[in-house]
C-alpha cells in the first residue's frame, strides 16, 4: 500500500507524462523484483504430482504393514504349533511314564506306597504343564494385543499425516489465490491510473 501511495503522489507531482510513465516503470519494476520467480510457486500439477507420490508411499506403508502382520501371524501359528508339539511330546512322555508304572507295579506288588507317590508327583508334574501351557498361551494373546494395538497406532499415524499434507496443500492454494488476487488488484489499480 505505501508503495501505491507513494506512486500516486509522484505521478501528481510529475511535471510531464514522460515522467509518469517513467515512475510508473520504475513501480513495474520494484514489483516485479519483489514478485516470486514462477518456480518458487507450487504448481496444481506439482501439488497433484506430491499428492501422488505420497499416496504411492502411503500404499507402500499399507503394503508393508500387511506383510508385517501376515509374517506376524505365521510366527504366531508357528509358536501355537510348537506348544502343540510340546504338549503331545508331553503327553506320550507321561503315558510312557504311566507304562512303565504299571509294568513296575506287576513287577513289584510290594512297594504299592512308592507307586502312589511317583502317582503324586506326576499329577504335579501335569498340573504344573498345564500351567505353564496356560501361561505360555497368556503370553501369546498378550504379544498378540500389543502387535495389534501397534498396528492400530500406525494407522492413526498414517491418518494424521495425511490430514496435515492435506492441510499443507490447502494452505498452499489459500496463498496462492492471495497473490492472484494482489496482482489482479495492482493491474487494475495501474489500468485506472492510466485510464
Amino acid at each position: 500500500m505505501t508503495l501505491a501511495f507513494e506512486l500516486y503522489d509522484q505521478i501528481n507531482e510529475a511535471p510531464d507524462d514522460r515522467t509518469r510513465f517513467r515512475l510508473l516503470v520504475d513501480a513495474i519494476r520494484a514489483l516485479e523484483e519483489r514478485w516470486p520467480q514462477p518456480g518458487d510457486i507450487a504448481r496444481g500439477a506439482d501439488v497433484r504430482e506430491s499428492e501422488l507420490r505420497l499416496q504411492k508411499e502411503i500404499e507402500i506403508v499399507r503394503k508393508e504393514m500387511k506383510e508385517a502382520e501376515l509374517r506376524l501371524q505365521g510366527e504366531i501359528e508357528g509358536i501355537r504349533k510348537e506348544i502343540k508339539e510340546v504338549e503331545l511330546r508331553l503327553q506320550e512322555e507321561i503315558e510312557g511314564v504311566r507304562k512303565e508304572i504299571e509294568g513296575v507295579r506287576k513287577e513289584i506288588e510290594g512297594v504299592r506306597k512308592e507307586i502312589e507317590g511317583v502317582r503324586k508327583e506326576m499329577k504335579e508334574v501335569e498340573l504344573r504343564l498345564q500351567g505353564e501351557i496356560e501361561l505360555v498361551r497368556k503370553e501369546i494373546k498378550e504379544v498378540e494385543l500389543r502387535l495389534q494395538k501397534e498396528i492400530d497406532q500406525v494407522r492413526v499415524d498414517l491418518k494424521s499425516t495425511e490430514a496435515n499434507l492435506r492441510t499443507a496443500i490447502h494452505r498452499q492454494t489459500v496463498w496462492i489465490i492471495g497473490a492472484i488476487g494482489a496482482v489482479t488488484g495492482l493491474i487494475r489499480l495501474l489500468d485506472w491510473l492510466l485510464a
